[in-house]
C-alpha cells in the first residue's frame, strides 16, 4: 500500500499506460546524475505499481524509453543487498600495503555462509535455468542483483527477457542461431554465483583472486561444491548442460525438497487459520450491516425490534460486556468462540440482557443464526429489488 507524495517527486508519473500508484522500489539519482548500469548499460529504475484492469501490483522495470512489467513480491530484496553490501566482507581478496599483516582466512558460520544455504540457492537456480533451458532460451541475468530474496531462502530471477528485447537484431535470419551459447554463459554465471556466495564477497569472481578464492572453497567446504564451481567456471570441449550438475548436487536434492515440502506445511496451516478469520470477518459484516441501521424501508424502528433486536443483544453479548466494577471486559477468544457457534448454529443456550438490565431473553445459537440468516437475506432481497427496478427505469 506504500504511495509517494505526487508534489514531492515530480519526476515520477501519476500513470504509465493502464499503470498508476507508481512508487520506487530503488533510490531515484537526481535528474542531472543519471548512470548507465553495469547489466543493461542503459539508465534504468525501478517501481511498483498498481494495474488498473486487475487491481494487482506489479515492478515495473524501466529502460529510460522502455518499461518492462514483471510480477511484485511486497518484501523481497536482492542476493546482492542481503549477502553483498558488507565492503568489509572484500578485505580477504584485497592487497596488502607494505607492512600490513595477512588476514586470516573467514570460516563457515565465522564470515561465511553455511553450506546448507548455498545448496539451497544452487538447487533454486538451477532449477530455474533448467527451465529456461528447456523452453529454448537463455536467462542471460544471472546476477546477485537480479537475484531476488523473498522470506529467508526462495529465489526468483528478475529481469528475464530484457536482454532479448534489447539486443534484438532484426537484421538476423535465425534469432535462435546464439542461443546455445547464451546457455553456456548462463552456467559460467551461475558458477559465479555460487563462487561469490561461497567466498562471502563479489571481490573472490575477479580473474587475480579466483586462485585464492578456490582455496577458500577447499578449506572450508566439501569437495562436492568445489568440483561443482570448477565445472561451471571451467572451459569445456562440448556443450554443457544444467542437468550435468545433477550429480554433484546428489542427495542435498532431497534436503531441499524435505525444507519445502515442509514450508508449505506451514503456510497451509497459517492459510487454513486466515480461512477462518475470512469465515468470521464475513459474520461481522454482515452482523454490521444490521445493526444499528437507522431505517429500514422507511421504519426508523427496525434495528431495534423482532428479530434485529436480539441481534442487537448478541452484538453487546460479544463485544459490550463490563466486569462487576463496571469496566470494559475484553476477551478476544469469548468473541471468537461466540462467532464460531453462531455459524455452527449450535443448540447452546445463552443469556441476552438489555442495556437497562430490565429484560433477559435465553436463546440458542441456532435461534439466532435463524434470525440472523433471515434477517440478512431480507437486506438482500431489498437491495437486489432495488437494483432491478433501476435498471428497468434505465432501460426505459
Amino acid at each position: 500500500m506504500a504511495q509517494i507524495d505526487q508534489s514531492e517527486n515530480p519526476g515520477v508519473p501519476s500513470e504509465v499506460d493502464s499503470y498508476h500508484s507508481l512508487f520506487p522500489l530503488e533510490p531515484l539519482p537526481p535528474p542531472n546524475r543519471l548512470q548507465k548500469t553495469s547489466n543493461f548499460s542503459y539508465i534504468t529504475s525501478c517501481y511498483k505499481a498498481v494495474n488498473s484492469k486487475d487491481d494487482l501490483p506489479y515492478c515495473l522495470r524501466r529502460i529510460h524509453a522502455l518499461v518492462f512489467s514483471y510480477d511484485f513480491h511486497a518484501g523481497a530484496e536482492t542476493m546482492f543487498s542481503r549477502h553483498f553490501n558488507d565492503p568489509a566482507a572484500d578485505s580477504y581478496f584485497t592487497k596488502r600495503k607494505w607492512g600490513q599483516h595477512e588476514i586470516p582466512p573467514p570460516r563457515q558460520h565465522a564470515g561465511l555462509l553455511p553450506e546448507s544455504l548455498i545448496w539451497a540457492y544452487i538447487v533454486q537456480l538451477s532449477s530455474a535455468l533448467r527451465t529456461i533451458h528447456t523452453a529454448g532460451l537463455a536467462c542471460r541475468v544471472m546476477d546477485p542483483s537480479k537475484i531476488l530474496i523473498t522470506g529467508k531462502t526462495r529465489l526468483r530471477v528478475n529481469c528475464v527477457g530484457m536482454f532479448d528485447v534489447l539486443t534484438f537484431d532484426n537484421s538476423q535470419t535465425n534469432h535462435l542461431a546464439l542461443m546455445p551459447q547464451y546457455q553456456q554463459a548462463d552456467l559460467i554465471s551461475l558458477g559465479k554465483v555460487v563462487l561469490a556466495l561461497a567466498c562471502n564477497s563479489l571481490a573472490g569472481i575477479k580473474r587475480e583472486n579466483l586462485q585464492k578464492a578456490m582455496e577458500l572453497v577447499s578449506i572450508n567446504y566439501s569437495s562436492d561444491l568445489k568440483n561443482l564451481i570448477l565445472y561451471l567456471l571451467s572451459e569445456q570441449s562440448r556443450l554443457r548442460s544444467v542437468n550435468d550438475i545433477m550429480p554433484m548436487i546428489g542427495a542435498r536434492f532431497y534436503t531441499q525438497l524435505d525444507a519445502s515440502q515442509m514450508r508449505n506445511d506451514v503456510i497451509e496451516e497459517d492459510l487454513a487459520k486466515e480461512v477462518q478469520n475470512g469465515r468470521l470477518f464475513r459474520l461481522l459484516a454482515k452482523l454490521g450491516t444490521i445493526n444499528e441501521r437507522p431505517e429500514f424501508q422507511k421504519d426508523p424502528t427496525w434495528s431495534e425490534t423482532g428479530d434485529r433486536y436480539l441481534l442487537k443483544l448478541f452484538r453487546d453479548h460479544l463485544f459490550h460486556q463490563v466486569t462487576e466494577a463496571g469496566t470494559p471486559w475484553i476477551d478476544l477468544s469469548h468473541i471468537v468462540s461466540c462467532l464460531n457457534k453462531l455459524d455452527a448454529g449450535v443448540p447452546e443456550k445463552i443469556s441476552l440482557v438489555s442495556r437497562d438490565e430490565k429484560s433477559m431473553l435465553v436463546v440458542t445459537y441456532s435461534d439466532l443464526k435463524r434470525c440472523f440468516e433471515s434477517t440478512f437475506q431480507e437486506l438482500l432481497a431489498s437491495t437486489n429489488g432495488s437494483c432491478d427496478r433501476n435498471q428497468r427505469t434505465g432501460s426505459l
